[in-house]
């Protein structure tokens, strides 16, 4: 299975690109988690949601909390050709000839009305079984989210209450339109995917309990 491919500037790499700043979502910690259970995690959020910001970009890092196995939240997460299993605002998602789920697929999504997008592309950028990590980014369309690369992990926690659940965190990164703060930009994008993220939740823990 394909891995998650580091942001990391190497030495070849243009020494413009090397001078970027990295993101520093490991130093804090989002809403939904404890502090413990951000420290369990850190160790993949420095592996997986970690990304090298360019002038004009912005990115984030959200997590959800599923009350399901992580095999049903994942069983859901990994299927990029129904992201309207779990997705607001899809109003449709067709793949291309030849999709087999594997890293370099594409979709094409129609969006609902209403949002400042019609149609999205995207190509599926990882998908590990194993360790539960999926990526996608935007190549193509009509919208507003430029060079939108997103990284979703799942993953096992246990708490005293509950017993063994999930948290799912996902993270991304984008240009900033022109005409656009970086806080409108965070804004719109975080609020897309903390909604996702709770239909994931509710979808799961539905599934899981049938």
């Amino acid at each position: 299975m394909e891995k998650v491919e580091s942001s990391i500037p190497t030495t070849e790499e243009e020494p413009a690109a090397a001078m970027a700043a990295m993101t520093a979502h490991h130093l804090t910690v989002p809403p939904g988690l404890t502090p413990e259970e951000f420290e369990f995690l850190k160790p993949a959020v420095i592996e997986h949601h970690n990304y090298r910001i360019e002038s004009g970009q912005c990115s984030s890092l959200l997590a959800q909390s599923v009350h399901a196995p992580p095999k049903e939240v994942w069983s859901i997460l990994r299927r990029f050709d129904k992201p309207q299993t779990y997705k607001h605002f899809i109003k449709s998602c067709s793949v291309r000839d030849g999709f087999a789920m594997e890293v370099g697929d594409l979709r094409d999504v129609s969006v609902i009305s209403g949002l400042p997008a019609a149609t999205s592309t995207e190509r599926l950028d990882a998908l590990d079984d194993e360790r539960r990590v999926t990526g996608f980014s935007i190549v193509g369309g009509d919208h507003r989210l430029r060079n939108y690369r997103s990284v979703t992990t799942v993953h096992e926690v246990e708490r005293r209450e509950v017993g063994i659940c999930s948290v799912v965190m996902e993270s991304y990164v984008v240009d900033v339109p022109e005409g656009n703060t970086e806080e409108d930009t965070r804004l719109f994008a975080d609020t897309v995917v903390k909604l996702n993220l709770q239909k994931l939740a509710s979808v799961a823990e539905a599934s899981a309990c049938d």
